[in-house]
């Protein structure tokens, strides 16, 4: 008798110690729901930035987080279902992967914290009250970049140019800031601009082919449906010698001529830093500044200079942080 009940004893004793470890387990736990716009490299990169961002605090999937992932392809209708069902999942923290879905989620939520990423303007977006003290659940990082270094680039890679072309997504109203800005800084320097507008992915031939023989260069801003294009886009224009300066280095290493912007894993990683602050210190995001990156890289595409007979200044290639090939 004694022996079992030594036996019922160290049963309980185990049984305890299990209950305590898995409790424990699930407070350390975390979960958070991302939501990416549409997919192309330069968001795929943010979140493998805020993944490992996360990682290096200590915050890893597949051991103590739980990571639920969605992308509605740019469709509305699909995003809005899914930012429904990520807030009804019981997550910790919301990602948005670009404006429109730091919108859709802001929606559907003023509780569960929501961090953004790949968003031009905070403000501009209607997401928040200012970017110092964005007053409600939503912060994040912002990926507005250097367009006036941008459309310089115009300039010093075809200094005889006269016209621009502007081609972005009429419904992305982060395109819309920086088309805006965009055409202000071409016609600073003396560039006539042409402006196309999109809606879909199914517009973008039509749109670029209407302007070869228009004008001597195009912009192209970090619009997610154009980044998601990039192969379309220079169907068109390598074949018509077109040089396209272009939002990031992702739509560069697509095919794009050049760009000065922002890494996309670094931002991602920086808005991890974010969630730490938020799942681990209990930070309140109305009262978490948006954050942006103080550095841009200048991109350039060798194989596409080569394809449409440009010759980068050496100025350039000195401080060139990638050259494609």
């Amino acid at each position: 008798m004694k022996n079992g009940s030594k036996w019922l004893t160290l049963v309980l004793v185990m049984a305890l110690c299990w209950m305590t470890f898995v409790c424990a387990q699930a407070e350390d736990a975390y979960k958070i729901g991302i939501l990416q716009y549409v997919e192309h490299p330069a968001l795929d990169s943010a979140i493998e930035g805020f993944l490992a961002g996360l990682k290096d605090a200590g915050i890893e999937e597949g051991k103590n987080l739980t990571v639920d992932r969605q992308n509605p392809s740019a469709d509305a209708a699909t995003q809005k279902l899914m930012a429904e069902q990520l807030v009804a999942g019981g997550n910790d923290l919301l990602l948005g992967v670009a404006t429109p879905a730091v919108q859709a989620l802001s929606a559907e939520t003023t509780e569960t914290p929501i961090l953004g990423t790949a968003v031009t303007d905070y403000v501009g977006a209607k997401l928040i009250a200012s970017n110092e003290a964005p007053g409600i659940n939503v912060s994040g990082t912002t990926d507005m970049n250097p367009i006036d270094l941008q459309i310089a680039l115009v300039k010093q890679i075809v200094p005889e140019a006269k016209t621009l072309g502007i081609c972005y997504t009429s419904n992305e109203i982060n395109s819309q800031i920086q088309a805006d800005l965009a055409k202000a800084e071409a016609e600073k320097l003396g560039l006539t601009v042409v402006v196309k507008t999109i809606t879909a992915v199914g517009e973008v031939q039509q749109a670029i082919e209407s302007l070869v023989g228009e004008v001597d260069v195009i912009y192209l801003p970090t619009d997610n449906i154009l980044a998601s294009a990039i192969p379309v886009v220079t169907g068109v224009t390598d074949a018509a010698k077109l040089p396209v300066i272009v939002g990031e280095a992702n739509m560069c290493l697509e095919g794009g001529l050049a760009t000065v912007g922002l890494n996309y894993y670094k931002l991602g990683y920086q808005t991890a830093a974010q969630a730490v602050r938020i799942l681990v210190d209990g930070a309140n995001p109305a009262e978490m500044p948006i954050e942006s990156l103080s550095d841009a890289d200048v991109s350039l595409n060798l194989t596409t200079a080569g394809l449409i007979g440009i010759t980068f200044p050496q100025e350039l290639l000195d401080v060139a942080v990638d050259k494609f090939e």
